[in-house]
């Protein structure tokens, strides 16, 4: 019951977390040319959001049976606050460029509050004088297995979060740039692809994972995320560009747990290290794709888009090759280690 407690308190702290990154999108566009920035910039700004201490925190505070559980709690927060947070920005910028960060540093304060207030320290008292060695990226771990079985799992992983995230990145800066759509519209715009995302992610991934396997969820969400890309640069009116974001986003957002489900099911050298190297490949894409995209959306503005189908066409063209599988096998480990 006090574990449940606590997770609810962190669910909520992180939806208030999230709403105050999410209030801010809509305006950053704004934000980066009155201070005479550019798409470079606005790709610096977005690829640093991590949410490790949440992570550890559940890892702390369940046991191995619950916490595929608690892990789900951070998604589902994250979700939902990237629901509540453009759309409120948007609406907040009507009064200000400022009153979204002074909003968003309110609702900091409210969660520090709860937190200080309701929330227990994790670790357990005879466990907290234990020292602690620090490690960096384990860069050796991710380069040999890039020579294992589940090489081209760990490969997909990275170009999911590398093409999102070249849409993610600067996709407010875009929706400025071209269409001239001011933060209560951009805020619009991401509050229907959030809700996309969570009900894909809530909804329909399972379904789909149980009726054709991984496998083929992952090929379909490929391509889906191919034509997805390419449909967006042909929208010319609000409403079209609603559907095209929307429909992108509901392909795309099946991919990273069906990913990661496949990684679990197929790797033979245990699940901690085999879901920390996808964590890893994953959070290497976030970073050098809002980068990548704020480079090339300075040369020409549908670069990103272009750059992001392009990685997935390649995605779907290899796993034509490395992924076989079907529902009635995905059950079992599919690739025997490589030790």
């Amino acid at each position: 019951m006090q574990n449940k407690r606590n997770l609810v308190i962190l669910f909520i702290t992180l939806v208030i977390m999230m709403m105050g990154f999410g209030i801010i999108i809509p305006i950053l566009p704004d934000l980066v040319v009155t201070y005479g920035g550019s798409g470079v910039e606005m790709g610096g700004v977005l690829s640093s959001a991590t949410l490790p201490t949440a992570m550890a925190y559940i890892s702390d505070s369940t046991d191995e049976k619950n916490r595929g559980g608690g892990m789900g709690v951070i998604g589902a927060a994250m979700g939902l606050g990237m629901i509540l947070g453009p759309g409120a920005g948007g609406v907040l910028s009507a009064l200000s460029l400022q009153a979204p960060f002074y909003f968003a540093a309110g609702l900091s304060l409210l969660a520090m509050a709860a937190i200080w207030r309701f929330l227990p320290e994790s670790l357990a008292a005879e466990k907290r004088d234990t020292p602690v060695k620090l490690q960096g990226p384990q860069l050796r771990a991710m380069w040999q297995s890039l020579f294992g079985p589940l090489a081209f799992l760990f490969i997909t992983a990275f170009m999911i979060s590398f093409a999102m995230t070249n849409f993610e990145g600067i996709y407010a800066y875009y929706a400025k740039d071209r269409y001239g759509y001011g933060p209560e519209t951009i805020g619009v715009i991401l509050t229907a692809i959030g809700v996309a995302s969570v009900i894909a992610q809530g909804m329909l991934t399972g379904i789909a994972t149980r009726r054709f396997g991984e496998a083929n969820v992952i090929k379909a969400s490929l391509i889906a995320s191919v034509v997805g890309f390419l449909v967006m640069l042909l929208a010319n009116n609000l409403l079209t560009v609603i559907l095209t974001s929307s429909l992108f986003v509901l392909a795309n957002a099946m991919l990273r747990p069906a990913v990661s489900s496949l990684i679990s099911q197929r790797t033979t050298q245990g699940q901690g290290i085999a879901m920390g190297l996808n964590n890893a490949y994953m959070s290497l894409g976030r970073v050098a794709g809002p980068l990548w995209a704020g480079v090339v959306i300075d040369v020409n503005l549908y670069f990103p888009f272009i750059t992001g189908a392009v990685v997935m066409l390649l995605g779907f063209l290899a796993s034509l090759i490395y992924l076989k599988g079907t529902p009635s096998t995905e059950s079992k480990p599919a690739v025997e280690s490589a030790d």
